[in-house]
């Protein structure tokens, strides 16, 4: 998602913009870039980065991984008190704020330039969108602090629970009720098209909705929230041809369609589903397969987002016909779609909620819903 633009000239320096040079003109720069720039001035904004560090010491450290020990105190603030994971460019820490007594979460990018960038697009966005949301009532992450600490950006959150992937994982072994009754689904659905229709409204897009991006807040009320913004992006960005995870990806990100917000839609389609059967929609195969398995299940791509999509060739011949190259052989094979259905993979008869689930699932983004849309289904006023 990056733009490679991040850090522009002036946005970190100690707080303050360059001051401009007192021979401008030897560094061949005209008056008239001078005055495009004073013109546009308010597009740009200040981000102020805190850096800690401890006093009468370089910078350096001596590896690029931090070693995190528990029960230790970092940049004389938090607290850890336990270990919570590891993504792709970070771990997480469960801590105690020393400052006002709460638990929080504790992220801690890798050193690293991209996940540095990435990790300021995310601080960016929570700051946007908690900004508009002071009160806490759309479900999306809230953003306490961050800073830069031994050569290390850490991110502090809101402490949340399991995640929806761990929690339906956890609940199916654990052999005791299923949590993901239908009533509990339409009330994650509401709470995440809440979230979603915010966000769509500032003009951000998700990117990466998935189970492991869903927290729970509260099991006995059922409460959860959305989280990691990282790969989110404002719709007017340049957009990236490579979003989503790959069981989540909607059809027209594989088919390098331009897309909009329509592409979260199909992820929380895709996640309801999977809760509900207890098995994934659109298992992480070969993108080809994916894409026979959303024909088989949904129906055929039409024939104009096949004739637009950059691409489309990697997946159909010029007939649109499916096909992969055999990697022993080197020779061509056609797919043909097994057919199937919504009704069999979510092993549910309630009409109400296939039909939800179908309508996010329209392989057309034109015909999809928006959240604002979605949360005028009748499914989401049916009383269980």
């Amino acid at each position: 998602m990056q733009n490679g633009n991040h850090l522009r000239d002036g946005e970190f320096n100690g707080g303050g913009l360059h001051e401009p040079k007192a021979g401008a003109e030897e560094e061949d720069v005209n008056a008239s870039d001078l005055l495009v720039f004073d013109n546009h001035e308010d597009e740009y904004e200040i981000f102020n980065l805190r850096i800690i560090h401890r006093k009468n010491r370089t910078g350096f450290e001596e590896n690029k991984d931090l070693p995190i020990v528990l029960n230790t105190v970092i940049a004389g603030r938090y607290h850890v008190t336990e270990y919570l994971g590891s993504a792709a460019f970070s771990k997480v820490f469960q801590a105690n704020d020393l400052h006002t007594g709460i638990d929080v979460c504790l992220k801690i990018i890798k050193n690293d330039k991209d996940f540095f960038d990435q990790s300021l697009d995310e601080i960016k966005l929570l700051k946007f969108v908690n900004r508009h949301d002071p009160a806490d009532e759309r479900h999306i992450l809230r953003l306490y602090d961050y800073f830069y600490h031994q050569e290390h950006l850490f991110i502090v959150c809101e402490l949340l629970k399991a995640n929806l992937y761990e929690f339906q994982k956890f609940n199916q072994e654990s052999g005791g009720e299923p949590y993901f009754t239908l009533s509990r689904l339409q009330a994650i659905t509401r709470q995440c098209l809440e979230g979603l229709e915010y966000l769509h409204q500032l003009g951000v897009i998700h990117c990466d909705l998935k189970p492991e991006n869903i927290l729970m807040k509260s099991y006995r009320r059922c409460e959860v929230k959305i989280i990691d913004l990282g790969s989110s992006c404002f719709e007017n960005d340049n957009l990236c041809l490579y979003v989503q995870s790959r069981s989540y990806r909607a059809p027209e990100v594989i088919l390098g369609l331009p897309y909009d917000q329509k592409i979260d839609m199909w992820s929380l389609g895709c996640i309801l589903a999977e809760l509900c059967s207890g098995e994934v929609l659109f298992p992480n195969d070969a993108v080809v397969m994916i894409l026979a398995r959303m024909v088989g299940m949904v129906g055929p791509v039409e024939l104009e987002m096949l004739v637009n999509g950059q691409e489309t060739y990697k997946y159909f011949t010029k007939e649109y016909d499916l096909y992969q190259v055999n990697e022993d052989t080197n020779q061509l094979e056609y797919i043909i779609p097994e057919e199937s259905s919504l009704e069999h993979h979510l092993q549910v008869f309630d009409v109400g909620f296939i039909d939800f689930i179908r309508n996010l699932l329209d392989i057309n983004p034109q015909r999809r819903p928006s959240a604002r849309e979605a949360l005028k289904h009748p499914w989401l006023s049916h009383s269980y």
